[in-house]
């Protein structure tokens, strides 16, 4: 079977494992009486974070670093520029919601924190890497953004119907009626298949790599970063066609937060991670397009139009081009 294919078969496998996730565990967390809102912005930003969760630990194991801090990387980029730029040419999208303006200045924050953390060992004149103290400062940091937000979701006791029409829709048939234990074996079998996608998706393109001398850290900023993030993207779409604007954003938010906190930090626990060449440069860029996001989320009565959609769009597409093609 040729490369090609298996890294197909790998990423649908990530996004129907990364599905199921969502699917058994909302079910789960529903029965067990956690709030409707809760459940959409944690359990559906873990669920689709999920797939960069299986790839880069797996990874990690295989020591292809470069390929995980691709994907971290280009993921997040991948989700500001294409997701939310996408789904702002489809509707303007209104953004006054006080979850989504409290946690993109935090994701701009987490973003240069690790910019700081990567780049701590050019005052030793050495080359910038994470090492597993920089993990251990990432995972108290995301200790601390995952207390407030579930204290403050757990405060709010107020159903939300619009949070609650969109996980409905995501998730059909998930309600009282599922048994706990259906639950915990569509869960598990969501991360059976995430780990099987995981492992055929590494192999494949570290192969495709090798074949074509192209740079592990450019298949990870491409098309692995891509593929793990179609989970964001059919979300955002779906969210915003029905009108829910606030959650399309949100999830993207969560998920870039989950991204560089917890996945990037349970990855450098794993095996220290050297940042590859052009590897600051693409931190730096996912820190501007972080602002980017920021600033117009301010502007226009809090709207990201779709001038400024088509401009996100442009300008991931065009860094991921010459990434690709020229920074080799």
């Amino acid at each position: 079977m040729s490369d090609g294919l298996l890294l197909v078969i790998g990423l649908m496998l990530l996004l129907g494992g990364g599905e199921a996730v969502v699917r058994g565990a909302a079910s789960l967390a529903r029965t067990m009486g956690i709030s409707n809102l809760a459940i959409g912005l944690l359990v559906v930003a873990f669920g689709t974070s999920a797939p960069e969760l299986a790839v880069n630990v797996t990874a990690a194991f295989s020591n292809e670093t470069d390929l995980s801090f691709g994907n971290i990387v280009g993921s997040n980029m991948a989700n500001v520029g294409m997701v939310v730029g996408i789904c702002g040419l489809i509707r303007a999208l209104q953004i006054d919601s006080v979850v989504v303006s409290r946690e993109i200045p935090m994701m701009l924050l987490a973003t240069v924190a690790t910019i700081v953390m990567a780049a701590d060992t050019v005052v030793d004149g050495e080359p910038p890497r994470f090492d597993r103290g920089d993990s251990i400062i990432m995972m108290l940091f995301f200790g601390v953004f995952i207390y407030y937000t579930v204290g403050e979701l757990l405060r709010q006791r107020t159903e939300h119907p619009t949070l609650e029409e969109l996980v409905a829709s995501e998730l059909p048939g998930v309600g009282p009626k599922v048994t706990a234990a259906r639950d915990v074996l569509v869960t598990l079998a969501g991360f059976g298949a995430l780990l099987s996608g995981a492992n055929l998706t590494v192999d494949a393109a570290v192969e495709l790599a090798r074949i074509y001398g192209v740079p592990e850290v450019v298949i990870g900023i491409s098309v692995v970063a891509i593929g793990t993030s179609l989970p964001e993207l059919a979300t955002g779409i779906m969210a915003t066609l029905r009108g829910h604007m606030e959650i399309a954003i949100g999830n993207v938010i969560g998920s870039n937060i989950f991204n560089l906190l917890f996945v990037l930090a349970a990855t450098v626990f794993v095996r220290p991670l050297e940042i590859p060449k052009w590897g600051m440069l693409d931190l730096f860029v996912s820190a501007m397009l972080s602002l980017a996001l920021l600033v117009v989320s301010m502007s226009a009565g809090r709207r990201i139009l779709r001038a400024e959609s088509a401009l996100l769009v442009v300008i991931y597409l065009s860094y991921a081009t010459w990434r690709a093609g020229w920074a080799n």
